[in-house]
């Protein structure tokens, strides 16, 4: 599971108010800010997965491709899951094939393959050759969207593809495509035209030769609608050749289809069942038909209600390997027939709709079925009795990101398919686990924004009210019933204002407001959405399948209220509007970036921290089937707009924020990662890191952090961007200390019971103690990294060439529990280092490893005494030359103890590490001296004082009296020994 020891999680207070800053003109090299690293922290449940396949001589082994989240593997049936695709381009996957007679050659189709209106894309075709463990790109770029993958079980060189293509336009790279050689090249050998994709492929599993496939003519609209645009063009398709004609199967099946599933039965291939999404003037529901001879017949044999529904989104099929009557259909639950497919019977669902894509059964042992689902992956060995859990994946799709002012800090948004979630972002167990997030009380699609006066009550979707304490939710939405005055979309914007604090404002195609907590709501503008907007190119082709033949309007899908002035509020819409008030909604103006056509949706605005004229405008394009970025930038109240987007990549962008501490340093969102600007937007660069490449839909400045929601990744974090600041103030630095960001002393971990195991899913925490950046223009012979105490004294001292420690003798548990050894690197660079705001560990004859545990993150014990709150002072010496910098260290805020009991427990703690290691000194010579009673005495004392220590700093809290007196005594026995 992912597991990163990275970072700082620290707290500052945001500036309110400063001068627009003049913008750089240099560039930051990269290596300036290489050892950033981004931490994932949860929350640890499933999103949707499409992709899925298994081996049938490997009952253990599966992938499964989130549709945003990348390629994942489990070799123990779904116990564990393992990222095996992130250093690829994209994490938007929508099938997954491993070759039959070699499974070490995996195929991964991008694009998640579906037509809804909340769908990512890819950017081609990708091959393993080594069962995952390294992907080349074979292409089809243009493809966006890879449904489905065929290859033929004889022969891991001829593969088929289902090209589903643009879901917002017309391409022409659509179709089948089949590839003898591999995947070196492909040829295109099924198409209908340029709106006409390929969805699924299967092959005869006795003859190769046989191939079936379906093409579906769908288009999403800019406006948000509940199914695809369709067209006549979609069909069932049959060809007995290997893929060089095709027939269009047309006896028994509906005139005129949407998608369609086909499923062939391994033990008798001549039985063919077909899933059609049927579009009439009477009816848009599915039904599942049968065939015995080939597909030259079909016959209805079901078309129930509960299967019959979302035929255009969820279907698919497959037959026991052993019985051809014995068939599985997945729907918002998956279904089992074994009397070929009159009658259903659910095996796997909720109430709610878990919303299964794909079903995979083993052709060798039919009891062993996969499914992948909304909720992500889930595997059963006994025939469908029991399944593997999906609260080990974190794919995550989360919208947005806000976060809670305590301490730690959480994070809330809305989580696709499941609900909403609120992460801690730092565990008392020193990981963030399962026990360290819950729900939210909101709809999926939407924001939770928590109550700015009143800890514990949390605000989302549409609109909910969340009580942390009771864990009752409310409905307290200005739209109480449906109605054609008021418009709303999946995602609606929820935003407090930074003034009054009791105003909590809400978008539809009006700006909503209210300050009693949503007990009552009041309109404060008129429709902001355009009248009559055009509709677009793409679409033309779909009109006739328009019920409402273009007369479509939109909603308010931004708002940005002023951290600067009050009373003045931005609002963007998606159909391409932006306006402001000054006036707390009793006046709106229109300032709208001319450039921008009907349904370039407004993604995000953001409020400039320093300007009452600044703001920030991200633009998504997206669904007018143009994927470049638009980020547009005002100084002037929107009277001008600039078009900043120089560097970004060929992405839509979701959010743009201004980081709070300074004006010229500028995040963005895009639909593949992470971008900044060090000089207000002029140009960018990635920040990517170490982040898997996935739909990042939302970012926040918290504090000193960096928050993202992915969208099929869960949220992550990046602590302590201050050296972001410093380099957006100084881009071109040599030898350079960063100033270190407030640091709290918080125990790493507060756990006193056994630790989770490895096979646990969970996110990072920060690290325990001080950042400590440093940039070095070249390799250095000697770096060393001091922390002195306010008299100037030496508190803990680090070098390049410091020893590792030895290996523990004797160590009674795994060493994949200890954490690595570190000191400060001297190549060149910018490196992060960490300072446990400690003193240097006393010297101890039996060190070990503590009950409060974490994988390959246990420092070991004794540790250090811990320093008391205050200031220090960090200081860097490179071969000779130093520099320094203030660094304070501040106690953790939940903690209530005086300083002056602190003082006394590290008065206290100092003397007994003074016994340790006078003990452990005193052994050595003994030992020397062969004295073996002597030496023994001194061991046992120095177990004792450690064991001591422990006592004294196991919490933050004054020494008891027992444990004064404990040490007088050690110190006694030290001197009696010593007199022997």
């Amino acid at each position: 599971m992912q597991r990163r020891f990275i970072a700082a999680l620290v707290a500052a207070a945001l500036i309110s108010a400063a001068p627009p800053a003049r913008a750089q003109t240099s560039a930051v090299s990269p290596s300036l800010y290489q050892s950033l690293r981004w931490r994932f922290i949860g929350p640890l449940r499933g999103g949707r997965t499409v992709a899925l396949d298994g081996i049938a001589g490997e009952p253990n082994v599966f992938y499964i491709g989130a549709v945003n989240g990348g390629i994942w593997k489990t070799q123990d049936a779904g116990r564990t899951w393992t990222p095996i695709f992130d250093r690829e381009a994209t994490g938007s996957i929508g099938a997954i094939a491993v070759a039959p007679s070699d499974p070490r050659v995996v195929y991964a189709g991008s694009g998640e393959g579906l037509q809804r209106p909340d769908l990512s894309v890819g950017d081609g075709i990708y091959k393993s050759v080594d069962g995952g463990a390294t992907w080349t790109h074979l292409g089809l770029r243009g493809a966006r969207q890879i449904a489905s993958m065929a290859v033929d079980p004889a022969n891991p060189n001829r593969l088929f593809v289902a090209v589903l293509g643009h879901p917002y336009g017309p391409n022409d790279e659509r179709g089948v495509y089949r590839s003898l050689d591999g995947g070196a090249t492909f040829r295109r050998v099924l198409f209908g035209n340029q709106n006409v994709g390929a969805f699924d492929v299967v092959l005869d599993p006795r003859d190769p030769r046989v191939v079936y496939a379906t093409l579906w003519a769908a288009r999403q609209a800019p406006w948000e609608i509940g199914a695809s645009f369709e067209m006549s063009g979609s069909g069932v398709f049959k060809s007995t050749d290997g893929g060089t004609t095709w027939a269009q199967l047309r006896y028994g099946l509906p005139p005129q289809i949407g998608r369609a599933e086909v499923a062939v039965a391994r033990s008798n291939p001549q039985v063919v069942y077909a899933y059609t999404d049927v579009k009439s003037k009477d009816t848009e529901n599915g039904a599942l038909y049968r065939s015995a001879d080939g597909g030259a017949h079909f016959a209805l044999v079901n078309s129930a209600d509960e299967i019959a529904q979302r035929g255009d989104d969820l279907i698919s099929l497959a037959v026991d390997p052993t019985d051809p009557n014995v068939v599985y259909l997945t729907n918002t639950s998956t279904y089992r027939s074994t009397d070929g497919g009159k009658t259903m019977v659910a095996i796997k669902g909720a109430p709610g709709g878990d919303d299964y894509h794909t079903v995979w059964i083993n052709p060798r042992n039919p009891r062993i079925v996969a499914l992948a689902s909304d909720q992500g992956a889930t595997i059963s060995v006994d025939g469908g009795v029991t399944w593997s859990s999906w609260y080990n994946q974190p794919t995550a799709q989360m919208y947005h990101a806000n976060a809670t002012n305590g301490f730690p800090f959480w994070v809330c948004g809305g989580q696709q398919e499941s609900g909403s979630a609120c992460v801690a972002s730092r565990g008392n167990g020193g990981e963030v686990t399962e026990r360290d997030w819950h729900t939210a009380g909101a709809q999926e699609y939407g924001y939770v924004v928590p109550d700015p006066l009143r800890r514990g009550i949390l605000f989302g979707g549409k609109v909910e009210k969340f009580d942390e304490v009771t864990g009752q939710v409310q409905e307290v939405s200005p739209i109480a019933l449906p109605t054609k005055r008021y418009r709303v979309v999946r995602t609606e914007p929820l935003a407090f204002d930074h003034f009054d604090k009791r105003r909590l404002y809400f978008g539809s195609n009006v700006v909503f407001t209210t300050t009693n907590g949503g007990r009552s709501w009041q309109a404060i503008s008129p429709d902001l959405t355009r009248t009559h907007p055009a509709v677009p190119a793409i679409i033309e082709p779909f009109e006739g399948d328009d019920p409402q033949h273009g007369a479509h309007r939109g909603v308010v899908y931004a708002l940005a209220p002023s951290y600067v002035r009050a009373g003045t509020v931005w609002a963007g819409t998606d159909d391409g509007l932006v306006w402001i008030t000054r006036d707390s909604g009793r006046h709106w103006r229109n300032v709208t970036p001319p450039e921008l056509t009907p349904w370039s949706k407004v993604a995000q605005i953001d409020a400039s921290r320093f300007d009452d004229g600044t703001a920030f405008v991200a633009v998504n394009r997206f669904r007018l089937d143009d994927m470049r970025p638009y980020v547009y930038v005002t100084h002037d109240g929107g009277a001008t707009w600039r078009l900043a987007v120089a560097g970004l990549p060929d992405q839509p962008v979701n959010a743009v924020r201004q980081d709070p501490g300074e004006p010229n340093l500028l995040y963005a969102a895009t639909e593949n990662g992470v971008a900044v600007s060090f000089d207000g937007g002029a140009r960018w660069q990635s920040l990517q890191l170490d982040l898997p490449h996935t739909s990042v839909r939302d970012l926040i400045v918290h504090g000193e952090d960096v928050v993202v929601a992915t969208h099929g990744r869960g949220f992550w974090i990046l602590d302590d961007v201050e050296p972001l600041r410093e380099l957006a103030r100084l881009p071109r630095v040599e030898t350079h200390l960063f100033t270190p960001a407030l640091a709290y002393r918080v125990r790493r971990s507060t756990n006193t019971d056994t630790p989770l195991p490895p096979e646990e899913p969970m996110g990072t925490n920060p690290p325990d103690g001080a950042i400590l950046d440093y940039a070095l223009g070249a390799p250095a012979r000697h770096v060393v990294i001091s922390i002195l105490d306010g008299t100037g004294n030496v508190v803990r001292r680090y070098a390049s060439d410091d020893p590792p420690p030895p290996s523990i003798e004797h160590l009674d548990k795994p060493a994949y529990w200890e954490r690595p050894f570190a000191a400060p690197p001297a190549s060149a660079g910018m490196h992060r280092f960490v300072w446990d705001l400690r003193e240097a560990p006393p010297h101890s004859l039996q060190p070990d490893l503590p009950i409060s545990a974490v994988p390959h993150d246990t420092p070991r014990v004794p540790e250090g005494v811990l320093v008391v709150p205050g200031r220090y002072t960090v200081r860097l010496d490179v071969d000779a030359r130093a520099q320094e910098r203030p660094l304070t260290v501040a106690m953790d805020p939940r903690v209530a103890v005086s300083r002056g009991a602190l003082e006394q427990q590290y008065r206290l703690g100092s003397e007994i590490a003074a016994i340790m290691n006078r003990s452990y000194d005193a052994n050595a010579a003994a030992k020397r001296a062969r004295h073996a009673s002597a030496a023994g005495a001194f061991a046992s004392l120095n177990a004792d004082a450690q064991s001591l220590l422990d006592t004294v700093e196991g919490a933050d809290a004054p020494p008891t009296l027992q444990a004064a007196q404990a040490v007088r005594t050690l110190e006694g026995r030290l001197a009696a020994i010593q007199n022997r």
